[in-house]
C-alpha cells in the first residue's frame, strides 16, 4: 500500500519547503479525520489537480520523530481529556530527511484556533535548552523543570498544499508510539489534518465528507498516552478509541 501511495504522489506537481513559506499557517483552524489506509489511494487520485505535494531531499513521504513532554502527573494530557480550552502540547520534533530539529509549543485557544511557536535546537531530544526554555516561559507560562519527556510518536508524513485556497493538508501514516515500557504500531491508520486560515470545505475535505469519513479523532499524543498507559483516565476518549480499534484491526469501513 505504501508503494502505491508513493507512486501516486509522484503524479502531483511538487512544491519545495521554500515555496511553502506562504502557507506556514502558525495561526489556523484544524479539521481532523482518521480512516483506514485502503481508502487513501482513491482519495489522492481524486484531488491530484487541486494540490501540490511537498518534496524534501527527493522524497514525497517524510519521516518525523517527535518526543512529547508533560508534567509527571500528565497535566497536559488531562487538560485535553477534560476538554479544557487554552491547552498546550509541548514537543521536540526531528525532521529526519532534512535533519532539522525544533522545540515546539502548540496552543489550542478558547476560540478554537491552533497557534504554533517553535525554535530550532540541536539539544539532546530529552533536554530543553535555553532558547526553548525562554519560549516555554513566554508562550506557555511554564518552566523546563515542570516537564519531563514522556513518549515518542514517529510516523511518515505526506504534505499537500492547496493550489486555490490557504490550506495545507498533512497525511500521517505508518505511526509508531513508544515509551520506556513498550511500543505499538498503527500500520492501517491514516490521520489527515486540514490546516486552514479559516474552516472551509476544500476539495479534499469535501471528498472526505462525501465518503462519510467523519471529522474528529484524538491527537497523536493522546492516542499514544491512552495506548501505552493502562492506568490513566481516558473515559472521554472512549468513542475515539473504539473507532481507532476498528481501524487498527483492519476494518476498511471504520471511520
Amino acid at each position: 500500500m505504501l508503494t502505491e501511495v508513493r507512486d501516486l504522489l509522484n503524479s502531483f506537481e511538487p512544491i519545495t519547503l521554500a515555496e511553502m513559506d506562504s502557507v506556514k499557517l502558525m495561526d489556523r483552524t484544524d479539521q481532523k479525520f482518521i480512516f483506514h489506509i485502503s481508502k487513501l489511494p482513491a482519495l489522492l487520485r481524486a484531488v491530484q489537480n487541486d494540490y501540490r505535494s511537498l518534496e524534501v531531499t527527493g522524497t514525497r513521504m517524510s519521516r518525523y520523530e517527535t518526543l512529547y513532554f508533560d508534567t509527571p502527573e500528565y497535566k497536559l494530557f488531562t487538560q485535553h481529556h477534560n476538554g479544557k480550552t487554552n491547552r498546550y502540547k509541548i514537543r521536540m520534533r526531528r525532521y529526519v530527511e532534512s535533519d532539522l530539529q525544533f522545540f515546539e509549543i502548540k496552543h489550542k485557544n478558547n476560540k478554537g484556533r491552533t497557534l504554533k511557536n517553535r525554535v530550532k535546537t540541536a539539544a539532546d531530544p530529552g533536554s530543553i535548552d535555553p532558547k526553548a526554555t525562554n519560549l516555554l516561559h513566554e508562550k506557555a507560562g511554564m518552566s523546563a523543570g515542570e516537564l519531563e519527556p514522556k513518549l515518542w510518536v514517529n510516523y511518515t508524513r505526506i504534505t499537500l498544499v492547496n493550489r486555490f485556497a490557504e490550506e495545507r493538508l498533512t497525511i500521517d501514516l505508518d505511526m509508531e508510539v513508544k515509551d520506556e515500557n513498550g511500543s505499538k504500531r498503527f500500520d492501517t491508520l491514516v490521520i489527515v489534518e486540514a490546516k486552514q486560515s479559516k474552516a472551509m470545505d476544500t476539495a479534499f475535505v469535501k471528498l472526505l465528507k462525501e465518503q462519510r469519513i467523519r471529522q474528529g479523532g484524538m491527537s497523536k499524543y493522546c492516542i499514544a498516552v491512552a495506548e501505552l498507559n493502562e492506568n490513566i483516565r481516558k473515559n472521554n476518549f472512549k468513542e475515539g478509541l473504539i473507532t481507532l480499534n476498528k481501524i487498527t484491526t483492519n476494518d476498511p469501513n471504520a471511520a
